[in-house]
């Protein structure tokens, strides 16, 4: 049986997140939401895990392409 969360939890999360985290808005197109959504299930992440996996693996790329590039106007 779930307990119920007091207000004094849900403050201490709130002030928890907000020292830790920061919050990012996306909007997308209607139904993308759910395309990544399923992708993400699909690799055992939530959406933020995969989202940020994303974000990473792609910074990673680009910088790499950069890299690449730089070495190649030598």
């Amino acid at each position: 049986m779930a307990r119920e969360i007091t207000a004094a939890q849900r403050k201490a999360v709130g002030k928890y997140e907000k020292e830790n985290y920061d919050k990012v808005l996306v909007r997308m197109p209607k139904g993308k939401r759910e395309t990544i959504k399923e992708h993400a299930e699909s690799q055992g992440e939530s959406i933020n895990a995969f989202m940020l996996r994303a974000a990473d693996e792609t910074m990673e790329r680009d910088l790499e392409q950069q890299k690449n590039h730089s070495n190649s106007q030598k």
